[in-house]
């Protein structure tokens, strides 16, 4: 298996076992650094670590328990820079699936990477881009289906 870095966490092999798994992808041992926003009466930020990672979710461990269903942003330190130079995240939208002590998982809907930011600044925005596509999410939901006849 090649990889693009030397990174100790992306170097592990895949764990997956057909015996009392409920995934169909495969899961890769990963750990770094996330920090993470919560939707859930109100925003709750906070910081944690990665266990393992697939294409469908994340395993990480923070610090309480997170509410099950709730619209979750990650933001994962990624082990790769881009040009050899700057920092990136991998920024992941998804719903918290399950949650039990300090582990918690979550879905990935959505992604994308970003360049770390240098300098901390405050938002553009007052409104998040976690709570532009919770709120998309929730309208899609809703939305009346065409019934055929």
């Amino acid at each position: 298996m090649a990889m693009f870095c030397k990174d100790q966490a992306t170097t592990q092999t895949a764990t997956h076992t057909r015996d009392n798994e409920r995934r169909g992808k495969c899961r890769f041992p990963m750990q770094r650094d996330i920090k993470y926003k919560v939707l859930q009466d109100g925003a709750t930020l906070g910081d944690g670590h990665t266990i393992d990672m697939g294409s469908g979710g994340v395993l990480f461990q923070v610090e309480r328990e997170l509410a099950e269903g709730a619209f979750i942003q990650l933001s994962v330190g990624w082990p790769v820079l881009l040009d050899d130079s700057c920092p990136m995240r991998l920024v992941i939208f998804g719903r918290v699936l399950r949650s039990a002590g300090s582990r918690c998982a979550c879905s990935i809907d959505k992604y994308e990477f970003r360049t770390a930011a240098r300098v901390i600044r405050p938002p553009d925005r007052a409104d998040s881009s976690l709570e532009r596509w919770a709120d998309a999410v929730r309208r899609e939901q809703v939305k009346p289906r065409a019934v055929a006849v």
